[in-house]
């Protein structure tokens, strides 16, 4: 027996609690086969969207499950196929071709991995919300008005503006009295819609953990098997084998890391894939009271996940909120489920193909304009406007819109540059002193400086070091000023901890403590 094998049964173990209590088993099981089948459409579907064979998605799931749930620092955290890489991936492949995406993601993952081995994690969380929600909102509006065209058995154009201008069109184009192939595919990409919003409103509580958009695929299929419609289906490959594309020529593949145009897409994709998996591993600790992420742990484990998908060309990943939640809300305790749930995409593509071939293309887009349209949230803008004024609006707005009207790069980095102004008035006290020392039977934790950005991965790691249960007093009186990213993440960690039962103590100017997205 390796060394290893111990070292992880172990781990395990801490991750399921004391000894003796083997019940976690049998909800990792029930667990896995309920992210599995929301994985199933939703892998095909970004991979549709990515404009790239709907096997390359199924691919990445499987890696995103039996190798990075593995690794991963997050143990309740499932990594797949994202939305968010979508659009970036599209505009790859429409410019360089699909073979030229596996060096890339190669690069990306070696990016991760030594940012994870470099402990640069905590870099990642100190992203401003206003960047990060404004470019989830991008993409999501680009996801819908390109998954709109799918809806007709129809291509999506080369740009976000195209497929928007293009719309009208494809609306006035229809026939109604003369049901044809594009009409039929409307049918059923509406019924798909219809199902998915219909059962998240009405759905009995003994059957939340059900996925919508698996019952929306169902039924798109069921109906055009049935009648046998003539709608494009999802092309599957008759072995698994060949959806693994290993590369065939090693000198052309690694010269091609060379070019500038591919090292800039890998830095993007490196830092978008990274961004979004650390921010989803952050939610998923809200909403458990298991072990807590591991950020750098993380970064390796994705950073060997996507080096992996770029050695068999397939689709970067991510760690995926969706897929997430439904393994935490199912009841899963340990890393058990998403290893599972990888090996359950493995067994059914290599077992079920013919089924898969059976799935309307127009039943994947209707997923994907559901899960696009649910990004593109207009309440967070309008938070940030209320609590912290119009800097961090404008700052949601202008990613949204450099994202939608140009692309997923420019709209992050003129997000980011925006959101330096608000450093501008803290020049010479950007450098925040964080200081913990015991105080009676607790900890107390002093801050001195201008709370921004720039101070919260230090802020973060010596909060999140705090043993759990234990009285913490946060003294903020030589706080000078506080930035809405250090404000939204010391609201959640203080919502965290007194959901957790332990007691914190918020001292500090009426100003700052006003500014906490909860009561000090």
């Amino acid at each position: 027996m390796s060394a290893a094998t111990p070292a992880l049964d172990a781990e395990v173990a801490r991750e399921a609690g004391p000894p003796g209590r083997f019940g976690f088993l049998a909800r990792d099981f029930t667990a896995s086969i309920v992210v599995f089948l929301v994985a199933m459409p939703l892998c095909m579907g970004i991979a549709i969207a990515s404009g790239v064979p709907p096997e390359k998605g199924l691919v990445t799931g499987i890696i995103g499950g039996l190798v990075v749930g593995l690794f991963a620092g997050s143990p309740l955290q499932v990594s797949g196929p994202a939305a968010g890489l979508a659009v970036i991936v599209f505009e790859f492949v429409r410019d360089h071709g699909l073979s030229a995406l596996g060096p890339v993601l190669v690069l990306a993952g070696l990016i991760q991995l030594v940012a994870g081995v470099l402990r640069l994690g905590g870099l990642f969380r100190a992203i401003s919300p206003a960047v990060v929600h404004g470019m989830l909102a991008g993409i999501g509006a680009l996801i819908v008005v390109g998954q709109f065209h799918t809806l007709f058995d129809a291509k999506p154009l080369s740009s976000g503006l195209a497929n928007l201008a293009a719309m009208p069109g494809r609306l006035l184009g229809l026939t109604p009295f003369d049901m044809r192939a594009t009409e039929l595919a409307l049918l059923l990409g509406l019924v798909t819609i219809a199902t998915m919003i219909g059962w998240e409103k009405l759905r009995p509580k003994s059957l939340v953990l059900v996925p919508g958009a698996l019952l929306g695929v169902a039924a798109a299929t069921l109906l055009a098997w049935g009648l046998g419609l003539g709608v494009a289906r999802v092309a599957v490959p008759d072995s698994l084998a060949s959806a693994f594309a290993l590369p065939t020529s090693g000198g052309d593949w690694l010269a091609s890391l060379a070019q500038p145009a591919l090292l800039v897409s890998a830095l993007a994709i490196a830092f978008i894939a990274s961004a979004e998996t650390l921010l989803s591993a952050a939610a998923v600790d809200r909403m458990h009271d298991g072990v807590r992420t591991d950020y750098n742990k993380e970064l390796r484990a994705q950073g060997i996940g996507n080096l992996l998908c770029g050695v068999v060309n397939a689709l970067p990943m991510t760690g995926v909120i969706v897929r997430s939640s439904a393994n935490v809300q199912a009841g899963a305790t340990t890393r058990t489920s998403t290893i599972l749930h990888g090996a359950w995409i493995l067994g059914f593509v290599a077992l079920l193909p013919w089924l898969l071939r059976e799935v309307p293309m127009a039943a994947l887009g209707g997923v994907l304009v559901v899960t696009g349209w649910k990004l593109v949230s207009l309440k967070h803008p309008q938070h940030l406007f209320q609590r912290y004024g119009l800097l961090p609006a404008v700052t949601w707005a202008v990613t949204f819109g450099l994202v939608v009207a140009t692309d997923l790069l420019t709209g992050v980095i003129a997000g980011i540059a925006l959101s330096l102004v608000e450093l501008l008035p803290h020049g010479r006290h950007l450098l925040l002193k964080v200081d913990r020392r015991a105080e009676g039977d607790g900890e107390r934790v002093s801050l001195d400086g201008a709370a921004t950005f720039v101070g919260m991965p230090r802020l973060l790691g010596v909060l999140e070091a705090l043993p759990a249960g234990v009285r913490v007093h946060l003294d903020l009186g030589k706080v000078r000023a506080i930035d809405h990213t250090t404000s939204e993440t010391l609201g959640e960690w203080l919502s965290r901890r007194r959901q957790g039962g332990a007691e914190v103590h918020v001292t500090g100017q009426e100003p700052i403590l006003r500014n906490l997205p909860i009561p000090a």
